[in-house]
């Protein structure tokens, strides 16, 4: 049983600001392992737990495929080790016990209660580890009304206000191409995560749950729309391609039919792309004065930025605006990505290399750390259990005879 009095960090065994902290991850798909894939890329030693039989079916998720793989699986569970383990067996939940004892968080995305009625909930986990930081993440959270009901990205995103607040007025709200609402918890979830370790070692705290909701996530992007309501009764809606009162900030288009992003509502970035398209007495125009008058004034404010831009390309609309300090940049596809220079350099754009697919480009590691820098060490493990030789003898000291054992009897 760990002392909450003496936590220590293990010794570093690999790179990243997290080395030396060990995660158990339970769950699937995309909001708990992506958690894990966080925390994995910044050093944290990441076991992977999958249902025997059933795995992950991140494994096969996605449309594309490549060599007949996802690719979804190798980047998503890269620095992981990756074990087989029946939860709902007695055997299966000793062992996870056992793991919990030497692990430092524990995460999962079932639904609310799940691991209550398996009997091992945060009461019988942390018995055994009251250190342990257990980071639940789900559709509703572990209480509330709709704590029991399933949930997914797609709703989370709906009833957390970002759709209804996205595509243009009078239209169906449109939804992002990919998982936002399972992104944006995983990213919560290790900021609490993060911060409930500082609690633990900084200032002699104990362990506790992070309770990680989908819909909260989307929910805290809202800004000022809850106020704008509360205060004003004011229901903000879609603005389409920029923000109502705003100005100018928005999508142009080039003489080469290409979109950019031109933002200059801040005064000074304004009174310089005055001057940058050849109008400096906008600048001291009292419709345009200050950023109220200009979002009074959108409409035409902006069809004077959108002239000027027709007139270049985007090539020079770039070129022109950003030497002036104007907020400046093209709309990418990833296509684009790959063909622009800085996302090399800042290594967004990384090599991996994966036994099954061979190398590919996958995204890098962010934030940047300068003296602890993370590292992509392997790719997400094919084989189910791939790991199970490696964690269970060596962490815990079951021998491959009792590993064979628990294979036939179906915990392994």
């Amino acid at each position: 049983m760990t002392d909450t009095t003496d936590v220590t960090y293990r010794e570093a065994g690999g790179p990243g600001p997290l080395a030396g902290l060990r995660v158990i991850e339970l769950g699937q798909l995309l909001a708990g392992p992506f958690t894990g894939r966080l925390l994995g890329d910044m050093g944290a030693e990441i076991i992977k737990i999958e249902a025997p039989g059933q795995p992950d079916p991140l494994r096969e998720w996605g449309k594309l495929r490549y060599k007949d793989r996802s690719l979804w699986w190798p980047v998503q569970s890269r620095n992981k080790k990756c074990v087989t383990l029946n939860l709902r067996d007695p055997k299966g939940q000793e062992i996870l016990l056992a793991l919990v004892e030497r692990a430092d968080v524990v995460i999962e995305n079932f639904r609310p209660g799940t691991l209550e009625k398996w009997g091992i909930g945060y009461d019988k986990l942390s018995a055994n580890n009251p250190a342990l930081i257990l980071a639940r993440v789900s559709g509703y959270g572990q209480t509330g009304p709709y704590a029991a009901r399933a949930g997914f990205a797609s709703v989370s995103e709906a009833m957390g206000g970002i759709r209804y607040i996205n595509g243009f007025p009078d239209e169906p709200p449109p939804r992002m191409h990919i998982s936002l609402g399972d992104s944006l918890a995983g990213m919560f979830a290790t900021q609490g995560i993060l911060a409930a370790l500082y609690n633990r070692h900084a200032r002699g705290g104990k362990g506790q749950v992070v309770d990680v909701s989908l819909v909260e996530a989307s929910f805290a992007l809202l800004e000022s729309t809850i106020p704008e309501y509360d205060r004003c009764g004011y229901v903000r809606g879609p603005g389409g391609t920029g923000l109502k009162g705003v100005a100018p900030s928005n999508i142009f288009k080039s003489s080469d039919d290409l979109w950019m992003v031109i933002a200059a509502n801040a005064d000074g970035v304004y009174r310089r792309l005055c001057g940058a398209i050849g109008r400096p007495e906008l600048a001291d125009d009292p419709k345009y004065a200050n950023h109220l008058a200009r979002g009074e004034h959108q409409e035409e404010l902006e069809a004077i930025v959108a002239g000027w831009a027709k007139r270049h390309t985007a090539a020079e609309i770039d070129e022109i605006l950003n030497a002036a300090g104007v907020i400046c940049g093209p709309i990418y596809t990833v296509a684009d990505m790959f063909k622009d220079e800085h996302f090399w350099a800042r290594e967004m754009l990384v090599k991996h290399t994966d036994p099954e697919i061979g190398e590919f480009i996958g995204p890098g590691i962010f934030p940047k750390f300068s003296e602890t820098p993370g590292a992509i060490k392997w790719t997400g493990p094919w084989q189910e259990g791939a790991h199970n030789a490696e964690v269970y003898g060596e962490l815990l000291g079951i021998d491959a005879a009792q590993l064979a054992e628990l294979k036939q009897g179906g915990v392994l």
